[in-house]
């Protein structure tokens, strides 16, 4: 516990710099990573902006990036990292590389969810004369929104696995503090501490999402 106390400034800002990681690529996962699903679900064979060439490009750009080991992302995007904040170390540096994967893991899900959509509606909303517009965001996202929130929720906690080995860029947070102060230090203490830390932090997190997700679902 002496440990434990006598490190809390550098625990608190380890916790601080996860949420600033973790907080930016679920915005990144929201703000593009909703709109690319949707859209890589609407441009389908038979759907209402059917674009082959294009549900191509976005289906492959996602795949190439989702099946990237993370570690490898982090550095093969360092000269893309330095172009886009001006740097390839810290905290805001971390933040590209996590969105990036953010935005193609979320996608997917996105895609998902709205797949699993029943037909029927869609096609009502069209016998009804609803717009594009309409039948996507009255429609579809409202058929869909408990397996958005449900996908959004693993996404989540995948972001905070992705998190934990940004010490590689120097981005810090909860995963740096335990390699750099618990393991090369051989401090057991604070490596034990750091790990009930994210278990809290992660069924903290599912547990949110599954209440939402189960309180928006149609079916239940």
């Amino acid at each position: 516990m002496e440990k434990i106390i006598a490190y809390q400034p550098e625990i608190w800002l380890a916790i601080w710099q996860t949420f600033i990681m973790v907080g930016i690529s679920i915005l990144a996962a929201i703000l593009i990573g909703l709109p690319l699903g949707t859209y890589l679900y609407l441009s389908r064979k038979g759907n209402l902006y059917e674009n082959k060439l294009l549900f191509s490009i976005l289906d492959t750009f996602v795949n190439i990036v989702r099946s990237f080991p993370f570690l490898l992302l982090v550095v093969f995007l360092i000269p893309f990292t330095r172009l886009v904040v001006g740097t390839a170390i810290g905290t805001t540096a971390a933040t590209v590389p996590l969105s990036i994967i953010a935005i193609a893991y979320y996608a997917r899900l996105v895609e998902q969810s709205l797949l699993d959509v029943p037909k029927g509606i869609i096609e009502a909303a069209i016998s009804m004369g609803a717009t594009k517009t309409q039948i996507i965001f009255k429609f579809l996202y409202r058929e869909a929104r408990s397996g958005l929130i449900f996908g959004l929720t693993t996404a989540t906690i995948s972001f905070v696995s992705y998190s934990t080995v940004m010490g590689i860029v120097g981005g810090g947070g909860v995963g740096d503090f335990a390699i750099r102060y618990g393991y090369q230090r051989f401090e057991t203490e604070l490596m034990t501490f750091t790990i009930i830390m994210m278990v809290i932090l992660v069924q903290i997190i599912q547990v949110t999402g599954t209440t939402v997700s189960k309180k928006l679902d149609k079916r239940s």
